[in-house]
């Protein structure tokens, strides 16, 4: 599979998702689903440039220190953990990490496909019977990447979705998925960037950016961070890559 990506006779996409498969991860259990990329960080502009480098995420860091004012915390964390995060760990059995949560869990995935079924059951069911309050969900694509940037403590990657399924950027059931706190717009379709017309569009868009020129140069540092050898171990120390 490597040879065939590398002589490019498969595409970023499905080599990301071979990757997946033989790392066992698999659509049918939400604690081990497919991971993708973070792999813009313009959702701002009226246009996408895929011709310029500076639209496109840093792939050879961890999401929660993209932004490198992270970074600083993120050390000091490892560093003394214990104290940083009132941790109790009695035993001293838990080794030192940088994120106390993962980049890929049943919950983020919940949180990404809350429009479409069974994941909205599966959502409900895991607030006790009701949507978790507005804030808190997946209302826009531009708002949670600067949550990203602003909170190293949040460290979701995509889901493959991203990348081919549109209808999950849409309330197409008309979930009441309530209204936010300070601006009271109300939670329907999921905000897009301004360079994307549509959910199709966005679809369309991020694919063509996937099988970029610059992310297929550098996609092999992420697959590193994730699939390869700056998992644990000192090379994860030192790229900040350490996850309790």
């Amino acid at each position: 599979v490597f040879q065939k990506w590398v002589n490019r006779e498969i595409s970023n996409f499905d080599y990301l998702i071979q990757l997946n498969t033989m790392a066992g991860r698999t659509y049918n259990d939400l604690a081990q689903y497919p991971v993708f990329p973070w792999i813009l960080r313009d959702y701002t502009s009226e246009e996408l440039d895929l011709n310029n480098p500076a639209v496109f995420r840093d792939l050879s860091k961890p999401i929660g220190v993209v932004n490198e004012k992270n970074a600083k915390t993120v050390k000091e964390k490892y560093i003394s953990f214990f104290r940083y995060e009132n941790f109790e760990d009695p035993l001293g059995m838990i080794d030192k990490f940088h994120y106390g949560t993962h980049y890929s869990n049943a919950a983020g995935v919940m949180h990404y496909l809350i429009r479409v079924e069974p994941f909205t059951t599966l959502h409900i069911q895991l607030q006790s019977g009701r949507f978790d309050c507005a804030d808190r969900q997946f209302h826009s694509i531009p708002a949670t990447w600067q949550a990203l940037m602003d909170n190293p403590n949040d460290v979701k990657e995509l889901i493959p979705e991203f990348f081919y399924f549109p209808e999950f950027l849409e309330n197409q059931n008309g979930f009441n998925l309530g209204q936010l706190q300070m601006s009271k717009e109300v939670v329907n379709d999921v905000v897009l960037p301004k360079w994307a017309h549509s959910p199709e569009d966005f679809i369309y868009k991020h694919r063509k950016a996937l099988e970029s020129e610059y992310v297929s140069a550098h996609l092999h540092e992420w697959i590193d961070l994730i699939f390869g050898y700056k998992q644990r171990g000192p090379a994860a120390v030192e790229a900040l890559n350490v996850f309790y």
